[in-house]
């Protein structure tokens, strides 16, 4: 394999919503970032985004986003000051876990009506069973790793990718990217507009790794 620079992902949750402050699972809803989540992700663009920083846009092939504005708002903050933005797709392929009949509700509204539910075994009736929602992550993985794979081989493209997209699809991707089931998925700790960055060890594309977690995290 040649000694080009290995390749990355950067995994982005959106910032704060008024729902992912107060706890309701926000999966369809088309919801803004609050003032806060706003201003905290603008105060970050600048160094984080640019020549030399953490994501370097000459570095970047494609930022998949998802088309949940709270997501696609995300994604200009953090990159609207550069004089041009990276080549992107919106894609329902990064959209947020489908919650179906449970969006909206907080954890212990759902326990009322299921008890002893957890998302991770069962799915949400009315919208994406953990087997879709597997499904969908792999393939955005696959996805990923093709890119990742050309860039190596042959130096097409650039070498890291960008995803911006939300809480539990974040959760499961790392779980997936890792080659572990996606219920484990309910082990990391996801905060709003917190990075994790994905790569390999020994210079192997066969051995996906978890390099960081929650870089920049605006913890309350």
């Amino acid at each position: 394999m040649s000694e080009r620079p290995m390749p990355r992902l950067f995994l982005i949750r959106h910032g704060e919503t008024e729902w992912s402050l107060n706890g309701r699972h926000t999966g369809r809803t088309d919801i803004p970032l609050t003032p806060r989540g706003e201003t905290q992700t603008a105060s970050r663009a600048k160094q984080l985004v640019g020549e030399g920083k953490v994501i370097d846009p000459k570095n970047i092939c494609t930022v998949f986003v998802s088309p949940r504005i709270r997501a696609h708002r995300t994604f200009h903050l953090l990159f609207g000051h550069l004089d041009e933005l990276p080549s992107h797709v919106i894609t329902e392929s990064c959209r947020e876990w489908d919650y179906g009949d449970y969006e909206g509700l907080l954890s212990s509204e759902i326990q009322e009506r299921n008890p002893g539910w957890a998302i991770w075994r069962d799915g949400c009736p009315g919208g994406e069973s953990t087997e879709e929602m597997c499904d969908r992550v792999d393939n955005v993985i696959k996805m990923v790793q093709e890119k990742h794979r050309k860039w190596l081989e042959s130096g097409e493209g650039s070498r890291d990718v960008v995803i911006m997209a939300h809480g539990h699809f974040n959760r499961v991707f790392i779980a997936r990217w890792i080659n572990f089931p996606l219920s484990l998925g309910t082990h990391f700790n996801v905060d709003p507009a917190g990075i994790a960055i994905l790569g390999y060890n020994h210079r192997n594309l066969k051995e996906p790794a978890l390099n960081a977690l929650n870089l920049y995290a605006h913890v309350s």
